[in-house]
Formats: structure tokens, C-alpha cells, sequence
């Protein structure tokens, strides 16, 4: 099964945190210059509901175009690889393979300020693509073919220069016995959205 263990984890939040140490510190003497064209590019942690499923990672990339400066709409696609479980009626379950589960969603973000320390909300509507799921037990075999599904996503974070970091989760309904929805953490950059100079410019 793929799943992030806790040394990658803590690694990962170690050089979070000292990119997002690095971006207070240079924000401070920056003011932002704002272009309404902007790319989100993210890695990320998938933790899939259900008991017994396995989280994996996901990887995105969502183009935005902002209609004012502190609300932009946005495409997201998503990639997110993991491991989802089948819960028997004897409160059993089924893992499945790892498999990548494919998302195109139309969102939107809002900005509480448009300062270089940029905190948000946002949520986006549109349609997963599931992978299939073949698994089998000592108590039963579950075969479940790949499909589509329409779902929502709410999320947080902020951005710090071009600097983003997040949390999501994806509200998928489920299918017979399967549980489709999952959280999401992710890290990433900003590419374009306007560049950042120096107040003495």
C-alpha cells in the first residue's frame, strides 16, 4: 500500500515551515502588485474516508483568474492516489489497490486581505472520476468498476508571497458499500498573480 509515513510527514512540515519562516520575513519589506492571472501548483497528503482505507498523495494544478483582487475563480485538477475501503454489513471491510482517482472541479477563493499574508476560503463543484476497486477477504470479494460522480470541495489556508498552503476536504457520495470522500493537505507555489517588490521601488 502507498502511505506517507511519519518521518516523510515531518520532514515535509519541517520544510514548510522554514519556506513559510523565509516568506514572513522577506513579505515584511513587499508590498504586492496585483495581476489578475495567476497558477496554483501543489503536493500534497490524500487521507480517504472510510475505516481501513490508506492515505497516498495528491498532486494539483489549478489555473485562476481573479475578478477583483480579493476573489478569483479558479480549475482544478487534481490527482489523488490512495487506497479506499469497502465496509461489509459485518462491519468488516475490503482495501482495495492503490489507484489514482482523477478530479475536475470549477472553484473560487476569497481573500481576507490583500496584504502579502493572504488568508482564504474557498470550495469548488464538479466531477471525480473513481477509479476501480477490486479487493478480496476471507469474508467476502467486493468488484466495483471505475465511474463518475459529481461532488464539492470546501477549503482554508493562506498564501504568504507566492507561497501556498492548505487544507480540503471532498465531499463524494458514496457507492453501495464504498466510501469515496477525502481529506486533502497540500503545499505549493503561486505562479504569477503579480510580482512582489520592495517598498523602497
Amino acid at each position: 500500500m502507498l502511505e506517507l509515513n511519519k518521518p516523510i510527514m515531518k520532514k515535509m512540515l519541517i520544510l514548510a515551515l522554514s519556506v513559510l519562516a523565509a516568506e514572513l520575513a522577506i513579505s515584511q519589506t513587499q508590498e504586492r502588485e496585483f495581476k489578475p492571472f495567476k497558477v496554483d501548483v501543489s503536493l500534497g497528503y490524500a487521507n480517504p474516508q472510510g475505516s481501513g482505507s490508506k492515505g497516498g498523495v495528491l498532486a494539483t494544478i489549478e489555473p485562476k483568474y481573479a475578478l477583483m483582487d480579493q476573489f478569483s475563480l479558479g480549475i482544478r485538477l487534481e490527482s489523488a492516489a490512495m487506497a479506499r475501503a469497502a465496509l461489509l454489513s459485518n462491519d468488516a471491510y475490503v482495501i482495495g489497490d492503490v489507484s489514482a482517482n482523477i478530479s475536475y472541479l470549477i472553484t473560487g477563493d476569497y481573500y481576507f486581505t490583500n496584504n502579502s499574508f493572504r488568508p482564504l476560503v474557498g470550495g469548488g463543484f464538479g466531477l471525480y472520476s473513481l477509479a476501480a476497486i477490486t479487493a478480496s477477504s476471507n469474508a467476502a470479494e467486493i468488484d466495483i468498476p471505475a465511474f463518475n460522480k459529481f461532488g464539492f470541495m470546501l477549503r482554508t489556508g493562506f498564501e504568504v508571497g507566492h507561497f501556498r498552503a492548505g487544507i480540503e476536504y471532498n465531499f463524494i457520495g458514496k457507492e453501495g458499500l464504498l466510501k469515496n470522500s477525502y481529506f486533502g493537505a497540500k503545499l505549493g507555489v503561486v505562479l504569477g498573480g503579480g510580482r512582489y517588490k520592495t517598498t523602497a521601488d
